[in-house]
């Protein structure tokens, strides 16, 4: 599966944005999708994930309650709707998709190119 994340942009702190990650491929639905952000000088992280039905989703400490996943899988798409957004959140995020839920980046092998959010305070 191919995909490609979109959405970012520049806001200021307490404003929100939602990213959506487009997927090619019928058989998007067999994929758990995972939105991953690094900022500069960091690791990749986890942030959120979505299972392949969308009936169940994860999301890391640092996003719980402000950020929240979801999917379509009649139009390939996952969001990540991101509200109260705060410097911190500044990072690239991305997209990636496998067969079963991990958090651990190092386990996907399909990545989108990424989408840049910067928060000004």
């Amino acid at each position: 599966v191919q995909l490609q994340a979109s959405g970012g942009g520049l806001v200021q702190a307490g404003g929100s944005l939602r990213l959506s990650c487009a997927a090619s491929g019928r058989t998007f639905s067999r994929y758990v999708v995972g939105w991953f952000r690094q900022a500069p000088g960091k690791e990749r992280e986890f942030v959120a994930a979505i299972t392949r039905s969308g009936d169940s989703t994860y999301y890391a400490d640092s996003v719980k309650g402000q950020f929240t996943i979801s999917r379509d899988n009649a139009k390939n798409t996952v969001y990540l709707q991101m509200n109260s957004l705060k410097p911190e959140d500044t990072a690239v995020y991305y997209c990636a998709a496998r067969f079963t839920l991990a958090t651990d980046p190092n386990l996907y092998n399909n990545w989108g190119q990424g989408t840049l959010v910067t928060v000004s305070s």
